[in-house]
């Protein structure tokens, strides 16, 4: 077993939250991948009471781990190589042809790389959508990280054939690794493939994942070919009749949020992505308020560039007052909510939405005692609008402990490969795609 110890924690638990979020003063105890004990105050030992480790969490903050509920992770390699275009020229001039030469063991080492920022950031679980899903797994199961996978199917790539044998293979496969099922987006997917996609959501009563409504182009020629939006479309061809959620969703009408509502389609907004590529800022505002849960991913490190839960929890609090001109929108406690627990039950990981005995033993420790996070007139305050990557001094997945900092300096990763292969791995298969 291992025992934290001296340590604030906040455990996002429903139970505990009285209206608001709390943090109290406790420990917290780990046995293999599960929490078995959540402590108030000081802890009296059990004559049978042993710990592998004890931690001295030192009034540190301790709290459930970030869910980055969208990412690319692989592409790392093009990590500011294909910057200030719009989304279209990005994609189709800088993105779609150097990905075509990747190899699967391109991916699990370009993946591995975003999961050392993945790690030393605080986050502990990612929901992956990108090529290869067998390698990617593969890559976070070998350094002991949680994901679940979605498909980026489409007219282009594999089938809906191949999406079921990845539902059906890859779910089960590792207690860190799950599969859900998806498809690129409305642009670049058939109404036909879309349909063959709604019937095996309906064959295994299934939510579905997908980009949707991320520009107003995307929207406006949607409408162009059905007479609909992205969302209205989907929704009526059955795509969502068991849930699922949209990525973005910059670009939504009022009846789209009905739609979304009535079908149970969640929201995983993307600022940094959205505001770099200038493809709008999401209504979150409007999303919190008709009862839509919402979710923050980073998109791809392509398109962000980096892979940072700390950036995008404030970027959806200061864009959402700037568009709804109201200093109040989206509070600090929400942002949290969106980024520790809603996220977690939004990409299928209920057992890591908060801190509490069984649930998986997925946490980070937040340094509080850095000139960023002093004085402390609102921790909870203080992590939205003044945290940082910096800040983050232990990263635990599964009961493992992956990413510790013992000081300024000493900075360790205990996953089944060095660092500095991995960059060195990175920056061939950089030159050989790109030149």
């Amino acid at each position: 077993m291992i025992r934290f110890y001296n340590a604030q924690i906040l455990t996002m638990n429903p139970a505990e939250q009285d209206g608001g979020l709390s943090i109290f003063l406790g420990e917290v105890h780990v046995e293999n991948d599960r929490i078995c004990k959540v402590i108030k105050g000081a802890f009296a030992p059990g004559e049978k009471e042993t710990f592998e480790r004890e931690i001295d969490c030192e009034d540190n903050l301790l709290l459930p781990g970030f869910k980055n509920a969208h990412t690319h992770s692989a592409m790392t390699f093009l990590r500011s190589n294909a910057d200030d275009l719009p989304l279209q020229e990005w994609l189709n001039n800088q993105v779609f042809p150097y990905e075509a030469k990747l190899t699967g063991d391109d991916i699990y080492t370009l993946t591995k790389l975003a999961i050392l920022e993945y790690l030393s950031g605080g986050t502990t679980a990612v929901m992956e959508m990108y090529l290869n899903p067998d390698r990617t797994a593969d890559a976070f199961i070998d350094a002991g990280m949680r994901v679940v996978q979605t498909s980026a199917i489409n007219n282009f790539n594999d089938s809906v054939e191949k999406l079921e044998d990845w539902y059906l293979r890859l779910n089960g496969k590792n207690p860190l690794s799950s599969f859900r099922l998806g498809f690129h987006a409305e642009y670049t997917t058939s109404v036909e493939m879309i349909r063959e996609i709604a019937a095996l959501a309906a064959k295994y009563e299934a939510p579905v994942y997908t980009h949707i409504a991320e520009t107003k182009t995307e929207v406006d020629e949607c409408i162009a070919r059905y007479g609909k939006t992205p969302v209205a479309l989907l929704c009526d061809e059955g795509i969502f009749r068991y849930g699922g959620a949209g990525y973005h969703l910059v670009h939504t009408t009022e009846d789209d949020r009905k739609r979304m509502k009535e079908h149970g389609v969640s929201v995983v907004t993307n600022p940094a992505s959205n505001l770099k590529l200038a493809s709008g800022i999401a209504p979150v505002a409007d999303y919190l308020k008709d009862g839509i849960a919402v979710a923050i991913g980073t998109d791809g490190p392509a398109s962000n560039n980096c892979l940072d839960m700390f950036r995008e929890m404030f970027l959806v609090t200061a864009l959402g007052k700037y568009r709804e001109n109201d200093a109040s929108a989206i509070p600090a406690d929400a942002v949290l909510k969106m980024a520790l627990s809603d996220g977690a039950d939004i990409i299928g990981l209920p057992e890591a939405n908060c801190l509490a005995e069984g649930k998986f033993a997925d946490l980070f420790l937040l340094d509080i005692r850095q000139p960023n996070m002093q004085p402390v007139n609102n921790l909870l305050k203080n992590i939205v609008y003044s945290g940082s990557k910096s800040n983050v001094i232990l990263t635990m997945v599964g009961g493992k402990i992956l990413y510790e900092r013992n000081n300024d300096i000493d900075r360790a990763f205990h996953i089944d490969c060095k660092p500095s292969d991995l960059y060195e791995e990175a920056e061939k298969i950089r030159r050989r795609i790109l030149g």
